[in-house]
């Protein structure tokens, strides 16, 4: 993914960085080896193993903390350059708007929010549909989360799941910027695009040369994920 988002990032060199919600690692390692000294946090202890282990491969000098997002501060400091979180991260926030204040607290002034994420328009739509774009979810943010019990998992794996039922919140567009913007933030950059890096809506896609999939039929229907930037306030 980061690989997409490079033009965007722009120089990270020097720079000084945590990836909340980094699950393995990846793009965490991604960004230490574009040049910034990286910080990565997950709730999962379990995925900070794989992400050490990743790490070490790559040759990546990145720390990584255990924490929930919403105690990021407490965890691993203030005083960064930028805040990155990727695609698929937000949907397992209950609360866009705190999430928001924890990225202002983290940030130095005048500090980045790098934020890529699956577009709400596209998390609404049913998946299982392979002949129409039918919305089925919420767009917006509610106190209740849609609640999926699935076997397995979004990777191919032999392993067999015991715990198989997650609680996800969609996040409305407008609900996302207006929480960076309470936070006291400036918005800087909104792009939304027109492809996805997995197939999110199987048999409706087509894998494009760069590696990200886009809807086959018309995908200008559709945006499939968005780029937010935005930058905390000095005053």
């Amino acid at each position: 993914m980061v690989r997409f988002d490079r033009e965007l990032l722009g120089d990270l060199s020097g720079l000084r960085g945590v990836h909340l919600q980094c699950h393995i690692g990846t793009d965490t390692v991604s960004l230490a080896r574009l040049g910034a000294t990286m910080t990565g946090l997950d709730f999962s202890d379990k995925s900070l193993i794989e992400a050490r282990k990743v790490a070490e491969l790559a040759g990546a000098d990145v720390r990584f903390v255990q924490s929930d997002v919403y105690d990021a501060r407490d965890a691993v400091g203030d005083g960064y350059d930028f805040v990155f979180t990727g695609i698929g991260a937000l949907c397992w926030l209950p609360d866009v708007a705190r999430w928001a204040r924890v990225v202002a607290s983290l940030l130095r002034p005048g500090g980045r929010l790098f934020l890529r994420e699956g577009h709400p328009m596209l998390w609404s739509l049913q998946d299982a549909r392979t002949d129409a774009l039918v919305v089925e979810f919420p767009y917006f943010e509610r106190s209740e989360p849609t609640v999926w019990t699935e076997n397995g998992s979004y990777v191919s794996t032999d392993v067999e799941f015991t715990h198989n039922t997650t609680h996800e919140w969609n996040h409305g567009l407008g609900e996302i910027v207006t929480a960076v913007l309470d936070a006291g933030l400036t918005l800087t950059g909104l792009v939304e695009h027109q492809s996805v890096p997995w197939e999110a809506l199987p048999g409706q896609m087509t894998l494009l040369p760069n590696g990200e999939w886009q809807l086959t039929d018309r995908p200008w229907r559709l945006p499939h994920t968005y780029t937010l930037q935005a930058v905390r306030n000095t005053v």
